[in-house]
């Protein structure tokens, strides 16, 4: 069977808040206000190795955040595990056919590596988008509607996270994540890239997608899981498109993409995912000034620790 993954998912992107006095941390469940001249931007922040594997154990100091290319005091610094709101977009249509089997096991894996309070929507890419589950702790409930999901049907796939995310916004938890499982096609969705894209990075929702690659060879199996000979020419530009969109839709969102192509790759991306999840840390600091309501402020972090990567959303609109 194809890859038994842990999903990770640090939900908690940017999230503006009212703060009194002081610039202390403020708890990140607050929701988003403006009705002061003080607020805080809050981003998690996930750092890996070379290899992708999880660094933990670091410091306020460790870090550098700049909005707009200017410097930014670091006012609040978390590090911790909690609970969290994960939309999962699991792709059953057609051209997922051949690999559904594994791909739910992914899904599986990841509940068993899930913190006890988190809770889980869940919705399926096919002809049409489908809410198959809306938020619940219930895993042994999610399961079995995910083992009787069979597979078939177009691929509205931006359509589907597009309603995902839209789902996001009835989430519990403060965190809030959405894990993508699909091989990138999309032959039948009404909304386009560009109109996904601006919901994406208006929401308080990080993205990871693991990205099922067709193609041939690779892989310690050296098994394909879907052979690209039997694609038509349409079809393959649309494949080069797909992973495309869910990698973009990641690296925006302060996310995590990985493509795996068997059950080794699909194993070591769920773990990796599963873990910065876990292990995410979040810089709170105070904008100079939110400028135009609908401005876009790039933000950029980095860190002073050799070798490593950096991962946070790349923005937001001012409110």
């Amino acid at each position: 069977m194809f890859l038994r993954a842990a999903l990770r998912f640090s939900c908690l992107p940017i999230l503006l808040f009212l703060s009194r006095g002081e610039v202390a941390a403020q708890p990140a469940a607050m929701p988003a206000s403006f009705r002061t001249s003080a607020q805080m931007v809050l981003v998690p922040v996930t750092v890996t190795d070379r290899q992708g594997k999880t660094v933990e154990g670091l410091r306020a100091q460790d870090f550098n955040i700049l909005e707009d290319q200017v410097p930014q005091s670091i006012a609040s610094f978390a590090a911790e595990d909690a609970p969290c709101s994960v939309g999962l977009v699991l792709d059953v249509s057609g051209s997922m056919r051949n690999i559904l089997g594994s791909a739910k096991g992914v899904l599986q894996s990841f509940f068993q590596t899930a913190n006890p309070e988190d809770e889980f929507l869940l919705l399926t890419v096919s002809t049409e988008p489908e809410t198959v589950s809306r938020f619940t702790t219930d895993i042994a409930d999610l399961e079995n509607s995910i083992e009787h999901t069979n597979p078939g049907g177009m691929t509205a796939l931006i359509d589907t996270v597009y309603l995902g995310l839209n789902g996001m916004r009835k989430a519990r938890q403060p965190r809030r994540a959405l894990l993508v499982l699909s091989d990138g096609m999309d032959n039948f969705s009404r909304y386009s890239k560009g109109e996904l894209m601006r919901v994406a990075l208006e929401a308080d929702v990080q993205i990871y997608t693991i990205i099922v690659d067709s193609g041939s060879g690779g892989g310690s199996s050296g098994v394909p899981f879907r052979p690209s000979m039997v694609a038509k020419p349409i079809d393959q530009a649309r494949e080069r498109q797909g992973p495309l969109l869910l990698e973009e839709l990641a690296d925006k969102t302060g996310g995590l993409h990985f493509h795996v192509r068997n059950d080794a790759d699909a194993r070591e991306a769920a773990f990796k995912v599963g873990r910065a999840l876990r292990n995410e840390y979040v810089i709170g600091y105070q904008p100079p000034n939110l400028g135009a309501t609908g401005k876009w402020h790039h933000i950029r972090v980095k860190s002073n620790v050799p070798k490593v990567n950096v991962y946070a959303r790349n923005g937001y609109y001012a409110p």
